[in-house]
């Protein structure tokens, strides 16, 4: 089979990074999706929206691509918790997830381009916090900086600290992408992984 053009729909470089593990050539595509919240959507469905609207954006006007679209929502008893994007924002987010169990929904879709087909996969990620101080927060953030991560911090480097343990069925997916469930909607699409 001839390799079929593998595009990723996202400027992450979590993402990139992530892809880059199965050792597949890609290019990354700005999806220029508009991320909104819709009233009263449910956290996981709004995170299979925008992966499916991401995958679709960053694939339109390919005739003959795979097109990886991915999102994540994170909630705290029903809140969103977005993007801190300052260290005010972060600490107050981390002070309200001490003690506290954060649920990560992780929505995948792979796009075929030539049928329009998405393949789609979801995983929830349970995320439990050990009781923190404000020393503690405030040391976590001037260290890692995690402005730009949901939940503001950064399970892959000093972010596992803040944790009593995390539930989930692939690691990769508290990180933005679920590789274990991408390189089995990969192969039904018929790439070869590995």
């Amino acid at each position: 089979m001839t390799a079929r053009r593998l595009v990723l729909g996202s400027t992450s470089r979590y993402r990139a990074e992530l892809l880059r593990r199965l050792g597949l050539d890609f290019e990354p595509r700005a999806p220029g999706t508009e991320e909104v919240e819709l009233a009263g959507e449910v956290p996981a469905i709004r995170a299979m929206r925008l992966a499916i609207a991401k995958a679709t954006d960053a694939g339109a006007g390919l005739p003959d691509a795979l097109v990886i679209g991915s999102d994540q929502v994170a909630e705290l008893d029903g809140v969103l918790l977005e993007k801190p994007g300052s260290i005010e924002r972060a600490h107050k987010q981390l002070t309200a997830c001490s003690g506290r169990t954060v649920h990560f929904h992780t929505a995948l879709c792979v796009l075929d381009t030539r049928d329009g087909r998405p393949r789609t996969h979801l995983d929830l990620t349970r995320v439990h916090f050990r009781v923190l101080d404000a020393a503690e927060i405030t040391r976590y953030i001037e260290r890692e900086q995690p402005l730009d991560c949901a939940g503001s911090f950064k399970c892959e480097g000093l972010g596992i600290s803040l944790f009593e343990r995390i539930e989930n069925s692939d690691p990769t997916a508290l990180i933005g992408l679920p590789l274990i469930a991408l390189a089995q909607l990969l192969r039904d699409a018929g790439v070869n992984v590995p």
